[in-house]
């Protein structure tokens, strides 16, 4: 049992190392963008859940109000997000992706699955091919895993 958790711990440990490579090549291919990774979150965050106030936004990122304000701000004035009256309270502004950001998010995703597209065919065979696909259902269920130890 203890050789089996070592070579899991082994493979864990590579595997890390790997997905961080792939993450960094894959991000290369939509560079261009001038946005903090804080600015990134955010953006990701209401492509993801949708609108949101500042607040929300703040709390879920784990930050001071007075920050995302700073980062809500500059993402307005870039054009990334608009803001509209909460339905719910006409004091709040709920705060959402732009067009523009939607098109970027579209564009710079296309980069990169077409970079990938390309990487896979030039350096697999057929079959590895295949043992790729079979292994994404296996990262899936990774991915989705809740526990935390």
């Amino acid at each position: 049992m203890a050789d089996q958790h070592t070579r899991t711990a082994e493979i864990a440990g590579d595997l890390r190392v790997v997905l961080g490579r792939l993450l960094r090549r894959l991000r290369a291919q939509a560079e261009g963008s001038d946005l903090t990774k804080s600015q990134s979150a955010v953006l990701v965050r209401l492509e993801q859940a949708g609108p949101a106030t500042a607040t929300a936004l703040a709390d879920a990122e784990g930050m001071r109000p007075q920050s995302m304000a700073k980062i809500v701000r500059a993402l307005a004035e870039a054009g990334l997000i608009t803001g509209s009256p909460d339905p719910g309270d006409g004091r709040k502004t709920l705060l959402a992706l732009s067009e523009a950001a939607r098109a970027e998010f579209r564009t710079g995703r296309r980069a990169k699955e077409d970079w990938l597209t390309r990487t896979i065919d030039a350096e697999l065979t057929a079959a590895e091919i295949d043992r790729l696909a079979d292994s994404i259902e296996l990262l899936a269920r990774i991915a989705k895993s809740t526990e935390s130890t």
